[in-house]
């Protein structure tokens, strides 16, 4: 008698969210995606069947992108994919789009590609910026390894070396208790911008170019970090530009991620940042560019320390842990998630994230030209500015609801004042352009 072979039973891997990506299942909708945007653009045109290759060889090695949402009874929760891999198509849409898990094999990734540019958008539950760069970076050396066999003969299609792919959930193993509720952060409302909006799931993308060296010498010149300039001239432009140089009974506040990784010793492929607020209230009839420049600098130099994290990290996770919430079911738990969530949305004028420094394995290096970051938009917040570096260029890439475009103007001349070399890319969205 023949002997049965029984099929290879699948046993899911499966994790909690961490404290930030609680929030992203509970406000995502096709208005409000929560998706953000890193593009690289390479030196050559895209083969868009590599591309799916080169996705496909990768997402095996990558549990933290293999992974896909469900809803239990008191928690959403992660659970591995089992699925085909996502398909890899040519970019039709607008950038930053909802992500519709059922048409996406259950993923909450996407890469797609136009001509010499490859795209990877994540929905943020998922994992930040770290985690998206770490994937993106992983992506592009084994497309190249497809596409330039010859030149790469000598690299394996495996990982990069040393690569941490930690999924662990750092908020928890550095939460401490916190000493009083008055320790928390307060939000207050800030200036919230409004204006005539292009047709609905459109979106404004424009690209600033600026090199490194001259970037860092005007932030120098006027005694600032190059991070601290660029959200100073932002948030200098919104005044100017929005404000029209006026006092306001409300704050502009630009709202500034910072990746916690280097304050507590993680590699975590999870989210792991915490939010502060580059704050500037005009209150007499008029500032200087070095006067809001340096209220902004002192705004974020007071915030972005390891005591003011701890607190606003301990605020945050204590919320989550409290033992009297976790039995409520998660129908009860997502009306309060939001209301809280649609209570504080006008605390924030607008987001300037940074990515950092992109750095690339030789030989791949030579292959690439350009990395960008975008960011979708959200409530009450239709202008949004994404920062990275590479290979000596920094590039900042507004993303906006609007059609007017007096702020983005505005930045890029403020800068370009200050002898730093500024070139403008859009995508053509805007009728005076």
């Amino acid at each position: 008698m023949r002997k049965q072979s029984k099929k290879t039973k699948f046993h899911p891997a499966w994790t909690k969210l961490d404290n930030t990506a609680i929030l992203f299942p509970v406000i995502a909708s096709q208005e409000m995606s929560n998706v953000y945007r890193i593009s690289a653009t390479l030196k050559e045109e895209i083969n868009g069947d590599l591309l799916q290759q080169a996705q496909d060889i990768l997402l095996p090695q990558f549990l933290a992108f293999r992974m896909r949402l469900k809803m239990g009874l008191f928690w959403y929760y992660f659970e591995e994919n089992d699925r085909k891999p996502p398909k890899v198509r040519e970019e039709n849409s607008f950038p930053g789009t909802y992500i519709n898990k059922s048409q996406n094999n259950h993923y909450m990734f996407r890469v797609t590609y136009y001509k010499k540019r490859i795209n990877l958008e994540v929905f943020h539950a998922l994992t930040d910026g770290y985690g998206g760069l770490l994937f993106l970076k992983e992506l592009i050396y084994q497309y190249l390894r497809l596409s330039h066999p010859q030149e790469l003969a000598g690299e394996k299609d495996r990982l990069s070396p040393g690569l941490v792919l930690d999924m662990e959930d750092s908020y928890v193993r550095s939460f401490r208790k916190p000493k009083s509720r008055e320790e928390a952060y307060k939000s207050k409302k800030a200036v919230i911008l409004k204006g005539e909006k292009m047709p609905r799931g459109q979106i404004g993308v424009i690209h600033g170019y600026f090199p490194l060296d001259q970037l860092k010498a005007a932030a120098k010149k006027r005694g600032v970090t190059i991070n601290q300039y660029l959200v100073g001239s932002f948030v200098y432009a919104l005044y100017t530009e929005y404000l029209k140089g006026l006092p306001s009974d409300r704050p502009i506040n630009c709202c500034v991620p910072v990746d916690l990784r280097g304050f507590y010793d993680s590699h975590t492929t999870k989210n792991f940042f915490a939010m502060v607020g580059a704050q500037f209230k005009p209150e007499k009839e008029e500032y200087s560019f070095d006067e809001v420049l340096k209220i902004v600098a002192d705004s974020l130099k007071e915030q972005i320390t390891k005591e003011n994290l701890d607190t606003i990290l301990s605020y945050n996770v204590s919320n989550e842990q409290n033992i009297f919430l976790r039995p409520i079911p998660i129908f009860i738990k997502n009306i309060a998630i939001r209301s809280v969530y649609y209570a504080t949305a006008d605390a924030t004028t607008a987001t300037m994230t940074n990515i950092g420094d992109v750095k690339l394995r030789e030989p791949y290096g030579q292959y690439v030209e350009h990395f960008y970051a975008m960011l979708a938009m959200s409530r009450g917040q239709n202008l949004k500015g994404a920062i990275v570096c590479y290979n000596g260029t920094l590039i900042v890439t507004f993303t906006t609801a609007f059609t007017d475009l007096s702020v983005q103007k505005r930045f890029f001349r403020l800068i370009s004042q200050d002898g730093v070399q500024v070139a403008v890319e859009t995508n053509d969205f805007d009728p005076e352009s």
